[in-house]
């Protein structure tokens, strides 16, 4: 039995470092934990689960949706864990064995993977913030241009600089942000325009806006 979902966009991450790390159990938690919640308002055709090894995938049902789903991830990840992701769209089957067994293919699986290696490759050769990038129907130049800057902020940023980024893509007010975090509202404020928080944030609305 077979289901196909056209202009989808598969997900695929991998750990980075993952061979050296002292506990790779608490790390791959860490990261489901984070997908999950940055599926605030986003309805997955396939939540972000472990697969095999040290890799994850999930299904959503536009990049838009796997865009914000990534950059909240990348900011909700533990201190000390980082992850790739290669973002595909196209065409998802699911193959569904006479066994029971939910096989994924398709195109957007197949760009997936093509990504998740491009970005591999970039960070090896020299692009130290590279973390993620698109393959599929859309405008690819345009998505990943948005892609090299979004993952070069992230990486600059420190825990609280996170923090706050993270809050603001999940929709908290600035006064909730500085409850939380024991400091002004004027603090809250000068840390997401220097981070750069807001022009993540806003480019994110651009792409959104652009789509309607």
């Amino acid at each position: 039995m077979e289901t196909e979902s056209k202009n989808v966009a598969a997900i695929i991450i991998d750990i980075v470092g993952s061979r050296t790390m002292e506990d790779r159990i608490v790390a791959q938690d860490g990261i489901t934990e984070a997908f999950q919640r940055s599926l605030r308002s986003i309805d997955p055709i396939m939540p972000v689960a472990a697969t095999v090894g040290d890799e994850f995938q999930g299904l959503f049902a536009s990049t838009n949706d796997a865009l914000v789903v990534t950059a909240r991830a990348s900011l909700l990840l533990p201190e000390g864990v980082d992850v790739r992701c290669g973002i595909g769209e196209g065409e998802a089957t699911t193959i569904t064995t006479s066994d029971g067994m939910r096989l994924q293919d398709g195109t957007a699986w197949w760009n997936a993977r093509e990504a998740i290696e491009e970005a591999h490759r970039r960070q090896d050769t020299g692009h130290r913030s590279a973390r993620t990038w698109y393959i599929g129907q859309g405008p690819a130049s345009y998505i990943n241009s948005h892609l090299i800057l979004r993952d070069h902020i992230v990486f600059r940023m420190r825990n609280r600089e996170r923090r706050l980024a993270a809050a603001l893509l999940l929709g908290a007010t600035q006064v909730e942000m500085a409850d939380t975090e024991k400091i002004s509202q004027s603090a809250v404020s000068q840390t997401l325009h220097r981070s750069g928080a807001i022009a993540l944030r806003d480019s994110l609305k651009v792409i959104f806006d652009e789509e309607e």
